[in-house]
Formats: structure tokens, C-alpha cells, sequence
């Protein structure tokens, strides 16, 4: 039997809902509600574009140079994006992640980081997607199985799809107060700024409004929350349709990323928006900031949620 190249496939079902999660990544390849796309598919004979649904561990988004220090000891991790000299995206990206159980409407997924050259730890991360009622509930585990202290991060990579169109025509509604501030180049953090002042408050969509031709590839914090903790970035599209991001107070963060090209064709990934909840910003594991350190046999969870609106 011939395993797809994303790996093998997991379909799960609940009502409305349905999801494909490919073993390679343990990456969230379709999710739909009745057939309406909630996020950019790719096929299962595809090699995973862009980290589309891909989780990311254990870290998300990039270590500035590879390089950090931790516990008293400098580290260096492969360039993985080699265009900007970064490490991005954590180590899971590309694994293989084993079945750990299964039911008709969720799959739970598991990977181990082994010691290795710039991240000397050993970590084993269990992924489960559970669809309900209310969408997809997403959760992330992470245990420290290891012997010493290890400093840790994760967050999802899907795009979201409002609707017909484009992001050209979408709404963003992103309740968040501040933004970091990135260098254009390299994306390198400089620092965090009120999201009303930066720029002219272009990156500001506390308040609903039209994507257009903004370009957005910045980690945003300062979220309002319900009175149960969670965040909502929301999507819309004109004719009413959208889709909702939620997450919990494991992610302080969240990254928007409107790819280049707006206009190219709706097959293309550039036709979804990436909303990425962070347990760290990027730079993390170089500054420190929200930077999740697991004791030996400590467990870390994060949920996210995904659904139509």
C-alpha cells in the first residue's frame, strides 16, 4: 500500500464537520463544514505546502539566527529558512507522528523530539483533534521526559477560509491592543508597540474591517478575552460566512500572516489568512519572553478551536 505524500490520512466526522489529519506534521489537512472549506486544503499526494496545519513544536515561528542561550549554555539549531538565516517552525514539522487512539470523530497523534544538536532535551508532544458541535477543538501536550529544565513553545499554522473571494475581500476582526514590531527584512523583533499608534494603526482591526491590500506578517498580544479566557479572531467574508479562531490563555500571542499576492488564483494558498496562536512570540527562545520552561516530567496544554460562523 502506497502512503500519500503528507502521509497517512485520518478522517474524523461530527455532523457537520469533518476533518483529514495528515501523520506527517500531524498537520489539520481539511477541515469543513457541510463541504464548506474552513481552511486552504492541499491534496493528500502533495508534499505539505507552506506549513499549511502543521503543528509547531517546540517552538513556533522563528529563533532569530538558531541561536539562543539557556540554562547557561549557548545553543545553535539548523537554518531552516535559509533566505532570512533562521531557525523556523520548531522540529516536528516534518515528522512522522505515531497513532495513539482514534474514534469516529477524533484522532490523537504523538511525536518525540529526541536530544539532538541545538535543542538537547527530550520532549513527547500528543495532538488530538476532537470535532463537536462547536468546531474543532485542537489540543496540544507536551511532556518534559527528559532530565533537565526545557525551554519550550508551540502554536498551529492553518488558513483560514472566510468564504468566496479572496483575503482582498475578507474582514478581519483581531482583538488585540499591541503588535511587535518586526524588522522588513529579516522579521527580526524591535519591539512592541500600541497597534493604535504603529503605523498609523494599519495593523489596528479591533474593530471589523476589510483586509484590502493591507500586508500583515506580525505577532500581535494584548488580547481582550471572554469572561471564560478565550480569544476570538474572526473572518468574514461579504456574503456572510467566516470562520472563527478561538484560543485559550496558553496563547498570549497570535500571528496574521496575509501572504503576498492577494490576487492569484483561490487554488493557491495565498487564499487563506494564517491565524497562528503562540504560546511565545517570535525571538522566544532569545529573550525569553513567554518562554514556557518544562521541569523534568512537567506537561504543558494549549487548546485551540477552530468553527464556522
Amino acid at each position: 500500500m502506497n502512503i500519500p505524500a503528507s502521509g497517512t490520512q485520518y478522517e474524523i466526522e461530527h455532523g457537520p464537520y469533518r476533518a483529514v489529519v495528515a501523520d506527517v506534521g500531524a498537520t489539520l489537512r481539511v477541515l469543513e463544514h457541510d463541504g464548506r472549506a474552513l481552511v486552504v486544503p492541499f491534496d493528500a499526494d502533495d508534499v505539505r505546502p507552506h506549513y499549511r496545519g502543521a503543528v509547531l513544536t517546540p517552538w513556533p515561528n522563528r529563533v532569530t539566527d538558531g541561536r539562543y542561550e539557556f540554562g547557561g549554555r549557548a545553543h545553535q539549531l539548523a537554518l531552516t529558512e535559509p533566505a532570512r538565516s533562521h531557525a523556523l517552525h520548531g522540529l516536528a514539522v516534518w515528522a512522522v507522528w505515531t497513532l495513539v487512539e482514534r474514534s469516529g470523530s477524533s484522532v490523537t497523534l504523538e511525536t518525540e523530539i529526541a536530544p539532538q544538536a541545538g535543542y538537547p532535551w527530550r520532549v513527547v508532544t500528543r495532538a488530538t483533534y476532537t470535532l463537536t458541535d462547536a468546531g474543532l477543538a485542537w489540543t496540544i501536550t507536551t511532556r518534559n521526559t527528559g532530565d533537565g529544565d526545557a525551554p519550550y513553545g508551540t502554536g498551529p499554522h492553518p488558513y483560514l477560509v472566510a468564504g468566496e473571494g479572496t483575503l482582498r475581500d475578507w474582514a478581519l476582526t483581531l482583538p488585540a491592543s499591541r503588535v511587535l514590531e518586526v524588522t522588513p527584512d529579516r522579521l527580526v523583533p524591535v519591539a512592541v508597540r500600541d497597534v493604535e499608534a504603529y503605523d498609523g494603526g494599519a495593523l489596528d482591526f479591533r474593530e471589523e474591517r476589510t483586509l484590502g491590500e493591507t500586508f500583515i506578517d506580525h505577532a500581535y498580544t494584548g488580547l481582550a478575552r471572554g469572561a471564560d479566557g478565550i480569544a476570538r479572531v474572526e473572518v468574514r467574508a461579504p456574503e456572510g460566512t467566516g470562520v472563527v479562531m478561538t484560543f485559550d490563555a496558553a496563547s498570549p500571542w497570535v500571528q496574521i500572516h496575509t501572504p503576498a499576492g492577494l490576487d492569484l488564483a483561490p487554488g493557491d494558498f495565498r487564499a487563506g489568512l494564517a491565524v497562528e496562536p503562540m504560546t511565545c512570540p517570535p525571538g522566544a527562545f532569545n529573550d525569553g519572553t513567554d518562554l514556557v520552561v518544562l521541569k523534568p516530567g512537567a506537561s504543558h496544554t494549549v487548546t485551540w478551536g477552530i468553527a464556522a460562523l
